[in-house]
């Protein structure tokens, strides 16, 4: 028996949920969106704004699909936030087993899982436009695409917002990346609000999360200053730096150990 199914399912306003019901979780709400083929940087983006997303107290919504959603619910969780999770099928019915103890951990976490389908009804191609009317309505402090392509349900999501006065917002992302050709358009054409820090959505006092600091050595300093312009292979950082391939692999293996890089398809990147 799945863990999520030791919750009793309630009702209210119409929908079908799991969890405990408290009005004060849809007060302050953000629904972050966005493409199920999340890319590194899609990933990267969630990461970035979300500890500022639960240190300024906001309930995340999206819609428990793999990708974006999942991503955008899990690091809430994460960072100690609320989420619901709005299902396009009922609430006894997985449409991506691997979300399985995501379910029960959004749950345990003091959020919310619903759905208007009755609990045995399995998703069909329909249920999941449908499902963004729903995600589209909760939002009280507006709607953020963080990648979509030209016909992603997120774009949907995001005109279902607009038709709702909702206000609606995008992260702008690489043109050549068909995972943002659908947040570029929106911005384009004036349909989402570009954002880059997380006031372009707060504006007045943000709260920021407070990251704890880390004591690095000059070199170590030196070479995340050149991964937060770009990734760079080690030969790359080593040439850069004028060292031994050999010293700088020991100092990435010893960043690595601090959670600030991570290699990935031979190149080094800093940790999201």
């Amino acid at each position: 028996m799945h863990e999520w199914k030791k919750w009793p399912i309630k009702q209210q306003d119409k929908l079908f949920y799991r969890g405990e019901w408290n009005e004060e979780l849809f007060k302050k709400t953000l629904v972050v969106v966005g493409s199920r083929r999340m890319t590194r940087y899609g990933r990267e983006m969630v990461a970035k704004f979300m500890p500022d997303f639960v240190a300024n107290e906001f309930t995340i919504i999206s819609g428990f699909m793999y990708g974006v959603d999942t991503e955008a619910h899990r690091q809430c969780i994460e960072m100690g936030g609320k989420t619901i999770a709005v299902l396009g099928s009922g609430l006894n019915y997985l449409t991506t087993i691997d979300n399985d103890g995501l379910y029960t951990k959004i749950l345990e976490s003091g959020g919310l899982v619903i759905s208007e389908y009755e609990p045995e009804f399995k998703a069909t191609v329909w249920t999941f436009p449908q499902r963004n009317k729903i995600v589209a309505r909760l939002a009280t402090e507006g709607i953020l695409v963080v990648e979509a392509g030209l016909k992603s349900g997120s774009l949907i999501t995001a005109r279902l917002g607009k038709e709702m006065n909702k206000a609606v917002y995008a992260l702008p992302g690489p043109i050549n990346s068909i995972s943002s050709e659908g947040c570029n358009w929106l911005i384009k054409t004036g349909a989402a609000k570009i954002v880059t820090e997380i006031g372009d959505i707060i504006g007045g006092v943000v709260k920021q999360d407070k990251l704890f600091e880390i004591d690095l050595t000059n070199e170590e300093n030196i070479i995340y200053q050149l991964l937060k312009a770009e990734p760079m292979t080690v030969d790359e950082i080593a040439k850069t730096m004028d060292r031994t391939v050999v010293d700088i692999s020991s100092l990435i293996t010893t960043m690595s150990m601090k959670n600030l890089v991570n290699e990935e398809m031979g190149k080094v990147y800093l940790a999201a």
